[in-house]
């Protein structure tokens, strides 16, 4: 991979990136509404970060096993270890997305409310992009750095076992 090539892919992971925290801060800053709507909007997140925590318990013990299988099914410890990547690069989208989303819902809520639609979807949409901007810049950012430190010969392996762990995490967040 050129070098050039390399770091303009890096560099718009890292764009991705700090827009997703800019447009999370920004969503931050919306009125949240009454003691009632905050009551509210906190047992909504913690119910939702209890969730998480059992989840990735679960999740752990899957990417375990799948490392070990694919690395002593396929001996080749590089896939597999890619898959870890994947799969970890995906399980810190996830929680971003869910940190923002349960931030997010209540605020939505709230500009409904105050103001109309309008600035209901601008929050709600915001909310979301968060999760998008997180997903694509959190995979082309490990994309990119395995890229950079794996001779091209790998490529294959790169995005096999990174997309497998990126999307076996990915459909574990779906189902839940």
């Amino acid at each position: 991979m050129s070098s050039i090539f390399a770091i303009a892919v890096v560099a718009a992971a890292i764009i991705a990136l700090v827009f997703a925290y800019g447009l999370s801060s920004w969503i931050g800053k919306v009125d949240e509404g009454n003691d009632r709507m905050r009551e509210i909007a906190g047992y909504i997140r913690e119910g939702a970060m209890a969730f998480l925590r059992r989840e990735y318990k679960t999740m752990i013990i899957v990417i375990v096993v799948l490392f070990v299988l694919i690395g002593v099914g396929l001996n080749n410890w590089i896939t597999a270890g890619l898959y870890v990547v994947g799969a970890l690069l995906s399980v810190l989208a996830g929680y971003c997305g869910m940190r923002v989303a349960t931030k997010g819902n209540v605020r939505t809520a709230q500009a409904a409310y105050e103001s109309g639609m309008s600035k209901a979807l601008k929050v709600a949409f915001r909310s979301g992009a968060v999760m998008g901007l997180c997903v694509t810049g959190l995979g082309l950012l490990g994309l990119g750095v395995v890229f950079v430190a794996l001779d091209l010969a790998t490529v294959v392996q790169c995005v096999t076992g990174f997309g497998l762990g990126a999307s076996s995490m990915a459909l574990f967040g779906r189902v839940g």
